[in-house]
């Protein structure tokens, strides 16, 4: 199944929830949330309160990609503010298996993200332990940034490891630089969860997510 996630890092923060409710409407029953804590990216973002805020706005899964030093230690706090699947960084966890755990304790789903300048090969002991793979096709940090070809390689990578293992229902996320010209490269390289936020909501959300459905009905 193909799966959009629009991200809130483009979204009016002056209005959350209306922009929730149009991209919700227009279809999309994921809303990516990335949270930030100015260390292991430089950027700082929104955390549990503004989650637990808007999580009374909609019951469209929560997505949330933490990019936090340690982030084991918050686990719990993101499961009680609304989180339903926790993605975290590889580079991010001195216990990777351990944090992996904590997040299935909590009851949620589990996510590892690594960023482009890291080998796919570190997933191989980890990929039974986890719901998502998150292949970041830009650096983490920053929106708008611009797609990273070598992405579609390390896309096919992730896929062939999973295949190898034999995990055919694993889901793989892509987040970075993803438009509605260049979804179709992604999709083809074996993704199928796909964050899209500048180009979800600059201009009309409800028209962009309309878009990517359209491409997606392609591979139904």
């Amino acid at each position: 199944m193909i799966t959009l996630s629009p991200s809130l890092l483009s979204a009016d923060l002056s209005r959350l929830g209306e922009e929730i409710r149009c991209v919700t409407d227009a279809g999309a029953t994921y809303i990516h949330i990335d949270v930030m804590d100015g260390a292991f990216v430089k950027s700082i973002s929104y955390g549990m309160p503004v989650i637990k805020s808007i999580r009374k706005c909609t019951d469209a899964v929560f997505d949330v990609h933490l990019m936090i030093e340690e982030p084991i230690r918050y686990i719990d706090d993101f499961a009680v503010s609304g989180a339903d699947i926790i993605t975290v960084h590889q580079e991010a966890c001195k216990d990777l298996p351990a944090t992996i755990a904590a997040i299935k304790d909590s009851g949620k789903k589990a996510g590892v993200a690594i960023r482009p300048d890291t080998a796919v090969s570190v997933l191989e002991d980890i990929a039974g332990l986890v719901d998502m793979i998150l292949v970041m096709t830009v650096y983490p940090g920053f929106g708008g940034q611009k797609f990273i070809p070598e992405s579609l390689g390390r896309i096919r990578e992730t896929k062939a490891l999973l295949d190898s293992k034999g995990i055919k229902d694993m889901d793989i996320q892509v987040d970075g630089g993803i438009y509605l010209d260049n979804v179709r490269d992604v999709l083809d390289a074996g993704a199928n969860v796909i964050v899209a936020g500048s180009s979800v909501f600059r201009g009309d959300a409800a028209a962009n997510v309309a878009g990517f459905f359209e491409i997606f009905k392609e591979y139904q």
